[in-house]
């Protein structure tokens, strides 16, 4: 056993493994960067479409380039009637469970699955971008005992999410936060899940598989669970004005506040 002083990194706090120029955090100053663009800049201002074409490519597009990707993305929302199968067999698991499931499954009828290669995998990225919102929205109608709800192929990707939810298209307000919300949650740089999948692609495992450890991590109550359980303090609360003596219980009692975003935020 080695005599040496071990420091100790909880969560990767201060460990850095890898450049990137995709995002950057400063959890001292709360600022968000997507590929050198401040989150305020963006959000409510780009589409997620736009945030998703500026992070995968480098750069936000040109108004041809964003009808092209847009129409990539549109042209493969639908999944495979075995996936619904799936959907179907494991409709009581928790949802992030199904989801996990239902992307591992998605593997099998993919034609480039086995394909590491940069363009490939940028490819599959896009299809799954695509297909995730079915997979939850066809979950979220059968646990419910109905049929899925077949996803648009004019709407954009946050209206096409809502609409999902039992066919009734949404408002230009309610699809703008939607879009709003997908922005602000697409990238938060080498957080546990990212980590996860980043560990598992290091192994040439293929993408299919990166993402499926990925939402295993992402799971777990400690992150993106942690959003479940704010939903949970938000009803326990009620009323607003109950707020602030809850959270004073809540600290006076040694328990933790819920909250979102990532854990080096401290501002």
């Amino acid at each position: 056993m080695t005599t040496d002083k071990i420091t100790l990194h909880r969560g990767l706090s201060g460990v850095y493994f890898d450049r990137t120029e995709t995002t950057f955090i400063d959890g001292k100053e709360g600022k968000l960067l997507y590929r050198g663009y401040n989150i305020h800049d963006l959000a409510g201002v780009a589409s997620f479409e736009e945030t998703s074409y500026l992070l995968m490519y480098g750069e936000l597009p040109t108004q041809s380039q964003l009808d092209e990707f847009d129409g990539v993305l549109k042209a493969n929302r639908n999944i495979p009637s075995e996936i619904i199968d799936i959907i179907k067999l494991v409709k009581n698991d928790h949802p992030m469970s199904v989801l996990r499931t239902a992307v591992s499954a998605l593997s099998a009828f993919d034609p480039e699955a086995e394909d590491n290669s940069p363009e490939a995998t940028l490819r599959k990225g896009i299809r799954l971008t695509s297909q995730v919102p079915t997979i939850v929205m066809a979950h979220h109608n059968i646990r419910n005992g109905r049929a899925p709800v077949a996803p648009s192929e004019n709407l954009s990707h946050a209206a096409n999410f809502l609409y999902m939810m039992e066919g009734d298209e949404p408002t230009a307000e309610t699809a703008a936060l939607m879009d709003t919300d997908f922005v602000l949650h697409a990238d938060h740089g080498s957080n546990a899940s990212a980590f996860t999948a980043r560990a598992v692609a290091s192994t040439n495992a293929h993408l299919h598989d990166a993402i499926t450890a990925g939402i295993g991590a992402l799971s777990g109550p400690s992150h993106g669970g942690a959003a479940e359980n704010v939903m949970t303090m938000a009803l326990d609360i009620g009323e607003a004005e109950n707020a602030e003596q809850y959270v004073k219980d809540l600290l006076a009692g040694g328990d933790r506040v819920m909250g979102f975003g990532h854990r080096v935020y401290r501002a």
